[in-house]
Parts: C-alpha cells; structure tokens; sequence
C-alpha cells in the first residue's frame, strides 16, 4: 500500500506545521509530502527544512490566478491538505480538486470569519467573558471557517486568562488533537 501524502500550508511560525511533520516523521502509513507558504519568511519554512521536507513559497498571483499549485499537488500525488495557521481564503480550484482541513483556535460558528485568527480571537473570547474556548477542526470550503466540522475540543477560561494563556491552552489542545484528527481524515472507520 502506498503512503497517503499530505501537503501543509502555513503562514507563520509553524508550530503546528511541526507538530505534524513529528507526529508522522516514522508513520507507515502517512508522509508529509510538502510545506506551502505565502510568505518567504515564515518560520514554518526553517521547520520545514530541520526535517527535510521540501517547501513551495508561491505569490498571491499564483495562488488565485493560476493553476500552478494544483498542478504541482496533483504531480505530487497529494491525497489531502492541511491548512494549519494558513490565513489566505482558499480558491475554488483547489477547493474543487482536493480535500482540504483547517483548525480554527475557537469553538465555531462562534470566532470565525475573516479578521478571525491567532490573538484576535482570544482577545475577542476575553472580551465577551466566554466560560470555555478551543478548537474546531473542519473542511475546507470557498469560504472562511464555514465547511463541515470534524472535531472539536473544549477548554475552560477562567475570569483571570489573558488572551494569552487562552491561546496557551488552544495550542495544547491543536498539538494533542490535530494530527490524529488528519490520521482519521486520511482513514475514515469502515
């Protein structure tokens, strides 16, 4: 049987992006094929690199107006892809011709949208004295954090969080559920 092959695309730093390439670095069952960033210095791209995965910086030109990326996806023979920390909204053409995953740091539909990502959201959770946040892992459709849900977690907020210690706790749940999230994405219960 033949690997599944995932293709990454991050904005930023990367954590998650890392988190995935460890979690699968000795799978027998998943290779991460490539990281995608729209920006040439995102760190996600040193990540990259550590673990020897080859990474695609492409130009918003690229990504809306032409068909090079999927192109380049479909030769690779990607079976999935995975948006972790990516804040572009996805083009049809690739939305039409993959299976594509996101995870919001936020329980939706609440804290979702355009303008909804990283600190902005738990400034927004603070600011609305939620009780509980967390993450949402979904399918990826035309537009911003609106296609089916997957999975979600929960953590509590207390009336003493920051937005950053509510983005601590958002990230531990994204490293602890992501990755196997993916792994059932790839290889869903008969």
């Amino acid at each position: 049987m033949s690997k599944k092959r995932i293709a990454i695309f991050a904005s930023g730093s990367g954590s998650n992006a890392q988190n995935i390439f460890e979690y699968f670095s000795d799978s027998e069952k998943v290779i991460v094929d490539s990281l995608w960033a729209n920006k040439a210095e995102a760190y996600a791209l040193k990540r990259a690199e550590k673990y020897g995965i080859e990474s695609f910086v492409f130009s918003r030109e690229q990504f809306y107006q032409t068909n090079e990326i999927v192109e380049t996806l479909r030769n690779r023979k990607v079976d999935l892809i995975v948006l972790a920390g990516f804040l572009w909204l996805i083009p049809d053409n690739l939305v039409e011709n993959f299976t594509i995953i996101n995870i919001h740091p936020a329980l939706l539909p609440k804290y979702g949208g355009k303008g909804m990502y990283g600190m902005n959201v738990h400034k927004a959770v603070i600011a609305n004295k939620e009780v509980e946040s967390g993450i949402s892992i979904h399918f990826v459709n035309e537009r911003y954090d609106d296609g089916k849900l997957i999975f979600q977690a929960k953590c509590a907020v207390s009336e003493n969080d920051t937005p950053e210690k509510v983005a601590e706790k958002v990230h531990e749940l994204e490293y602890e559920h992501f990755p196997r999230v993916i792994e059932t994405v790839l290889f869903p219960a008969k």
